[in-house]
C-alpha cells in the first residue's frame, strides 16, 4: 500500500527534516471531468516546461524481478546484504547523468520472515536505495518457477508443449499467480514514485503485466520496458492463451526495448496479426499507434561494463590464475565455453561438434582442449536434469575415446567459481564458443573480447612488448542475440554438428594477422557499445517518447488487463449529446453528411444492408423540412440505390462523390466524363494477376473506380502485395487522369479530383446557391476517406461562401484516433443512439452519455470491451 502519511516513501528514511529550500514536487494531475486528467490550479510548472520535473534531481526507478543484491544468512539466522557490482542493474547507472537518483524495486533471493520485513525494507532503502517486494514462498513458486520458467521461458525460446512429457500445458492458476505478483511489484513502485515526472524502467519477461497496473494508477507515467529474452515469432507466440493480455500490457509502456531487430519484428507482427495495429518508421524511430498514443520501439543490444572487467583483470589473483591456466595448458589450443545449465544453451551439441572434430582430425588430438564452465541452473525440472545427464555422458565418452593419462579433451567445471577465475579463463583462452540454440543476448562473447585485450601486467608476464596487438577467436550461434554485432565471428547453426566441427577446425587454422583483425573489429564495437552507452541511449529515447505527455488529454478505458489510456489532442473531445441536441434544435437549416460502412453499420458486419432501425431514423431526419441529409459513401450507386430505396428524400453521394443524387426521384449527376475510363483496361488485368497470386483477395469493380480488397488475405503477405500493386499501378498509369491510393485493406484506382471532401463542398455550395445556406453542419465518418469531409466542413466556419452565416460545425469521427474531426463517438451503436435522440426531440435525453461532466452508467457500459 502507498503510505498515507508520506507522498514519497523515500522521505521516510532520509533521517532529516523536510528541506524547505528545495522546490516543491509537482503534484499528480487530477480528474476534472470524465476521463480527463489536467493540472491542478496550484501547479507551479512554467508554461515552457512541459516535460521536465519541477525537482532539481532526476529520478530513475529501475524495476526487475530480483534486486541487485547479494544476500546471505549467517549461522545465527541474521541476514546480511551487499551490492552485486557485477549485476547489470548496478552497472547501467553509469549511463545516467551525475546526480541521478536511482531507486531499485525487486524481490530478494531469500525468504524474509514477515516480522522482519519492515526492518529489512528500511535497511535496504537506507543503505542501498532498494525497495524489496516480499513474495510469499507459495506465490514465488507459482510465479517464478511456475509461470515464468515453465510457461514463458520455454515459449519465448521456441519450445512448445507438444506432448505432456516435453513441457507443461498452460495452467490458469499459474497465470493468476503471475498477475498477483505483478500487482505486488506495482504497489512497491507506487511507494517509490514521487510524481509523474519520475522515469520507470521495467526489465524482462517476469514483469510484462506491470505496465498495465502502473498506467492505471498514473495515466501519464513515464514508463519504459526492456525485454532481455528473445521474443518469438507470431506463430509461436499466438499459442499462448493469454497472448492479448500480455501484448496490451506491453503497449501501455511508452518505450519497449529489444536486443535485436528480429525480436522487434516478431513483436510488431504479433501486434499486427492479433490486435490489428500498424506501425511506421519516422526519422529512424519505429512507432506503433495505439489509441492515440505512439508506443516507441528501441532496438539496441545490452553491453558489458568494460572498466569493471578491466579492473578485475588487474587483480593479483586474476593475473596469478591466468599464469596458472596458461602453464597448465601450454602447447594446447585452449577453447572455452561458459554457459548456464539449461536446455537452450546447446552444451551437448557443442561437445558433439568437438567429438566430430577430433574424429576427422587425428592431428588435433592431444592438442585441443575445451574447458566448459557450467553456471548453476536458474530453475529446476526434469529437462534441466536431462541436460546435465546428457552433458556429462557426452563429455565422459569423448574423454574415454580420445583422452589419455595426461590429456582430457573436455574439462567440465560444473561448480560455482569466483568471477575473477572466470575472467582468467577468458584471458587465457585462444577461442570462445557460444553454441546456444536460442538466447536473448548472451554477453559471454563481449566479456571474452574485453579480457583478451589484456593489460600491461599480463603482457609483461607473457614476455610481450608494450603495444603488442592482441588476438581472439569467436564461434557464435546464429540464434544468439549478440551474433549480428559480431561480424568477425564464425557464425554457426548449432543444430548442425558438422557446421560446429568445421568452425572449430577453422578456428585452429587462423593465422595471427587474421586473429588480430577479428579481435580489433570486435573490441572496437564492444568497447564503444558498453552498458553505459546502452542505458544512456535507452533513457534518452524514453525521454523523447514521453515528451508529448502533457500536451494531450487522457481517457482511461477498460477493466482489468484490458485497461488502456486513450491520448487525444486538446481540441479532440467526445461529442456531448446535450450540446449537440441544443445546437440542433436552435438551427433553422441543417446539412447532415453520414458515411455508411463503419458509421451506420459495423465494419465487421457480414450483412452490410441497413437495418430497419437505420431506415426509420433516416426517414425521420429527412422528413424534417429543416434538414438536408446525405449518405456519402465509397460504395457503388446500385448498392446504395437498392438499400435506401425506402428513403424518398435521402440524398446520396456514391463512389466518394463521383455520382450524386439529391433524392430518390432525382437523377444521378456526375461532373466527370464517362469517356475517360480507358485506364480500366490497363488496371484491371494487373489487379487480376495479384488476385490470382494472393489468396483471399478480390476485385470490386465500380463505375468510376477499381478496388482491390485484401482483408481476408494473410496479413503480412497481403500488405506486401498491396504495396507492390500500388507501385505497379502508379508506374503504368502515370499518364492517365487517375490516382492510386491505399486504404484500409484496399488499393483503389479512381479519377483525379474525386473525394468525399469535394463532394461535400459541392453539395454545400449548391444549397447556398438555392438560398438554403445551412447554419448547422454535421459530418460523421470512420476512415481515412472521411478525413476530407471533416476538413471541408471545418473550413466552412470561416468560408465566405456562407457569409454572413457562421454555422455550428460538428465533424465527428467514429472511434478515438488521430483525426481532423473535433469530436468523436465510440462506435456505430453510439451513432445510432445519437441520431435516434435527434429524431425523438430534445426533450428526451435518457440515452445521453455525459451530462454536466458526470459519467452515466451507460457511459461505463460503452467503455467495456
Amino acid at each position: 500500500m502507498v503510505s498515507k502519511s508520506y507522498s514519497n516513501l523515500l522521505d521516510m528514511t532520509s533521517g532529516d527534516g523536510f528541506d524547505f529550500r528545495q522546490p516543491f514536487k509537482s503534484l499528480p494531475r487530477v480528474v476534472t471531468s470524465p476521463g480527463i486528467i489536467s493540472d491542478p490550479d496550484w501547479d507551479t510548472r512554467s508554461d515552457g516546461d512541459s516535460v521536465g520535473s519541477a525537482s532539481s534531481t532526476d529520478r530513475k526507478i529501475i524495476v526487475a524481478n530480483f534486486l541487485p543484491l547479494n544476500c546471505t544468512r549467517d549461522e545465527a539466522g541474521q541476514l546480511s546484504f551487499s551490492l552485486d557490482e557485477d549485476a547489470l542493474l548496478i552497472q547501467l547507472k553509469d549511463g545516467f547523468p551525475n546526480g541521478t537518483d536511482v531507486v531499485y524495486v525487486g524481490s530478494l533471493k531469500v525468504q524474509v520472515d514477515p516480522s522482519e520485513q519492515d526492518q529489512v525494507a528500511q535497511k535496504l532503502l537506507r543503505e542501498f536505495r532498494c525497495i524489496p517486494t516480499f513474495l510469499p514462498s507459495d506465490l514465488l513458486q507459482q510465479f517464478y518457477h511456475g509461470f515464468c520458467k515453465q510457461q514463458l521461458w520455454p515459449l519465448f525460446h521456441y519450445m512448445l508443449p507438444i506432448c505432456l512429457d516435453k513441457g507443461e500445458l498452460f495452467d490458469r492458476n499459474l497465470f493468476q499467480a503471475y498477475v498477483r505478483a505483478n500487482k505486488l511489484f506495482a504497489d512497491k513502485v507506487m511507494e517509490a514514485i514521487n510524481t509523474d515526472d519520475d522515469y520507470v524502467w521495467v526489465h524482462d519477461y517476469h514483469l510484462m503485466l506491470l505496465p498495465t497496473f502502473l498506467r492505471k494508477r498514473l495515466h501519464r507515467i513515464k514508463l519504459g520496458f526492456f525485454l532481455h529474452s528473445p521474443f518469438p515469432s507470431s506463430e509461436i507466440y499466438r499459442t499462448l492463451p493469454v497472448r492479448d493480455e500480455i501484448l496490451k500490457s506491453l503497449l501501455n509502456a511508452d518505450l519497449i526495448g529489444f536486443q535485436t531487430f528480429d525480436y522487434a519484428r516478431h513483436f510488431l507482427s504479433c501486434c499486427s496479426r492479433l490486435l490489428g495495429l500498424h506501425y511506421e518508421s519516422k526519422r529512424g524511430y519505429i512507432g506503433i499507434e495505439y489509441f492515440g498514443r505512439t508506443v516507441s520501439l528501441k532496438i539496441l543490444s545490452v553491453g558489458v561494463h568494460v572498466s569493471r572487467l578491466e579492473s578485475i583483470l588487474k587483480l593479483p589473483a586474476t593475473i596469478s590464475k591466468v599464469q596458472e591456466i596458461e602453464q597448465r595448458y601450454k602447447g594446447k589450443v585452449l577453447m572455452l565455453g561458459v554457459d548456464d545449465m539449461d536446455i537452450f544453451k546447446g552444451i551437448s551439441l557443442k561437445l558433439l561438434g568437438l567429438e566430430l572434430l577430433l574424429e576427422r582430425n587425428p592431428k588435433l588430438r592431444e592438442k585441443v582442449v575445451l574447458v566448459q564452465i557450467i553456471n548453476p541452473a536458474r530453475s529446476t525440472g526434469k529437462d534441466v536434469q536431462e541436460a546435465v545427464t546428457e552433458t556429462v555422458s557426452v563429455a565422459e565418452r569423448i574423454n574415454t575415446k580420445y583422452g589419455s593419462s595426461g590429456y582430457k579433451p573436455v574439462i567440465l567445471i560444473d561448480h560455482s567459481i569466483p568471477f575473477y577465475e572466470k575472467i582468467a579463463f577468458y584471458a587465457a583462452s585462444d577461442c570462445c564458443i557460444v553454441n546456444a540454440v536460442r538466447d536473448g543476448m548472451n554477453l559471454v562473447p563481449y566479456e571474452y573480447t574485453v579480457c583478451r585485450q589484456g593489460n600491461e601486467e599480463i603482457d609483461k608476464l607473457r614476455g610481450l612488448d608494450k603495444g603488442t596487438h592482441h588476438t581472439s577467436t569467436l564461434i557464435v550461434s546464429e540464434f544468439v542475440g549478440c551474433s549480428p554485432s559480431l561480424s568477425g565471428a564464425f557464425r554457426v547453426n548449432p543444430w548442425s554438428v558438422d557446421d560446429v566441427a568445421d568452425a572449430l577446425c577453422h578456428a585452429t587454422d587462423l593465422t595471427e594477422p587474421e586473429k588480430r583483425l577479428r579481435h580489433e573489429k570486435h573490441y572496437r564495437y564492444v568497447s564503444t557499445h558498453d552498458v553505459a552507452y546502452w542505458a544512456h541511449s535507452f533513457a534518452q529515447d524514453l525521454e523523447r517518447a514521453c515528451k508529448d505527455h502533457y500536451s494531450r488529454r487522457c481517457w482511461a478505458i477498460g477493466f482489468g488487463l484490458k485497461f488502456r489510456v486513450i491520448a487525444l489532442s486538446p481540441g479532440f473531445r467526445k461529442l456531448s449529446s446535450e450540446h449537440f441536441l441544443s445546437s440542433y434544435n436552435k438551427a433553422s437549416r441543417r446539412a447532415i453528411f453520414l458515411d455508411y460502412d463503419g458509421t451506420l453499420v459495423p465494419q465487421s458486419s457480414i450483412n452490410k444492408a441497413p437495418s430497419a432501425e437505420v431506415i426509420s431514423i433516416l426517414n425521420t431526419l429527412c422528413n424534417d423540412p429543416k434538414n438536408n441529409v446525405f449518405i456519402v459513401s465509397g460504395r457503388g450507386r446500385d448498392f446504395l440505390d437498392e438499400w435506401f430505396s425506402p428513403c424518398e428524400k435521402l440524398g446520396i453521394a456514391s463512389e466518394h462523390g463521383y455520382f450524386i443524387r439529391w433524392s430518390k426521384e432525382a437523377a444521378w449527376e456526375s461532373s466527370y466524363s464517362s469517356q475517360q475510363r480507358e485506364w480500366k483496361h490497363i488496371a484491371e488485368p494487373i489487379m487480376q494477376v495479384y488476385t490470382e497470386t494472393t489468396d483471399g483477395s478480390s476485385i470490386e469493380p465500380k463505375e468510376s473506380a477499381l478496388v482491390w480488397h485484401y482483408l481476408d488475405a494473410d496479413h503480412d503477405f497481403g500488405s506486401c502485395q498491396a504495396k507492390e500493386l500500388q507501385d505497379h499501378l502508379e508506374r503504368v498509369l502515370s499518364n492517365e487522369p487517375v490516382v492510386v491510393k491505399c486504404g484500409h485493406y484496399i488499393v483503389e484506382v479512381k479519377p483525379q479530383g474525386v473525394s468525399k471532401g469535394l463532394a461535400v463542398d459541392k453539395l454545400i455550395r449548391t444549397l447556398v446557391n438555392k438560398g438554403k445556406a445551412p447554419d448547422f453542419l454535421m459530418c460523421i465518418g470512420n476512415d481515412r476517406s472521411d478525413e476530407d469531409m471533416f476538413e471541408s466542413i471545418n473550413g466552412m466556419a470561416s468560408n465566405s461562401v456562407l457569409s454572413p452565416i457562421v454555422p455550428e460545425v460538428f465533424a465527428c469521427s467514429v472511434g478515438q484516433k488521430p483525426s481532423r474531426a473535433k469530436y468523436y463517438v465510440d462506435d456505430t451503436g453510439e451513432v445510432i443512439r445519437l441520431l435516434k435522440n435527434v429524431t425523438r426531440g430534445s426533450s428526451q435525453r435518457e440515452d445521453v452519455n455525459v451530462i454536466h461532466g458526470r459519467v452515466t452508467f451507460r457511459d461505463v457500459l460503452d467503455y467495456v470491451d
